[in-house]
């Protein structure tokens, strides 16, 4: 049987969350990954200003996460928002627009390794459309089966998607 390598082998992570078992379950998952660890922002930032990384994943509450995003997607480095407490469209919301890659609930922590070995793969190209099939039906238990159409924000930017991924198969 062959086992293919993982694209994670070698890359630079930086993982920042306050909660330190947390920044261990990730190790744990990213165990083919130079990681680096943080529990603050003040820390997150020193680390985002001084090392170039191949992927941030940053939990938003108790780090001031969306600052942190900011400053990460200004540095170039591909960013995943990882939370449990701040789980809300708005959140979501504010990932997609302050430029993050994806959103993935912490609950979800057992797909991350294959959530991050899929955006590598794809050379990071953020695959919103790829995400919102694969995770809709978690957000619509949370959020209520209609929630891309409750807000116009969601309802404009899945339009988007679309056109976008029907322009692509025109050009083929």
């Amino acid at each position: 049987m062959f086992f293919e390598e993982s694209p994670l082998k070698d890359l630079t992570v930086l993982v920042v969350d306050d909660e330190t078992d947390m920044l261990e379950a990730v190790e744990d998952e990213l165990m083919m990954c130079i990681l680096h660890k943080a529990s603050d922002y003040e820390t997150a930032l020193q680390y985002l200003l001084g090392y170039k990384y191949d992927i941030v994943i940053l939990d938003i509450m108790g780090v001031r996460g969306f600052d942190l995003l900011r400053v990460s997607v200004s540095q170039g480095f591909p960013t995943v928002i990882f939370t449990a407490y701040a789980l809300t469209m708005d959140a979501l919301k504010k990932t997609i627009q302050l430029g993050a890659v994806f959103f993935l609930p912490k609950e979800k922590l057992p797909e991350l390794k294959d959530f991050l070995e899929k955006l590598v793969r794809d050379k990071w190209k953020s695959n919103w459309m790829g995400f919102f099939d694969r995770l809709g039906f978690y957000f619509s238990r949370h959020f209520g089966p209609d929630w891309k159409e409750k807000d116009k924000f969601f309802k404009e930017f899945e339009e988007s998607l679309i056109q976008g991924s029907e322009i692509k198969k025109d050009k083929k």
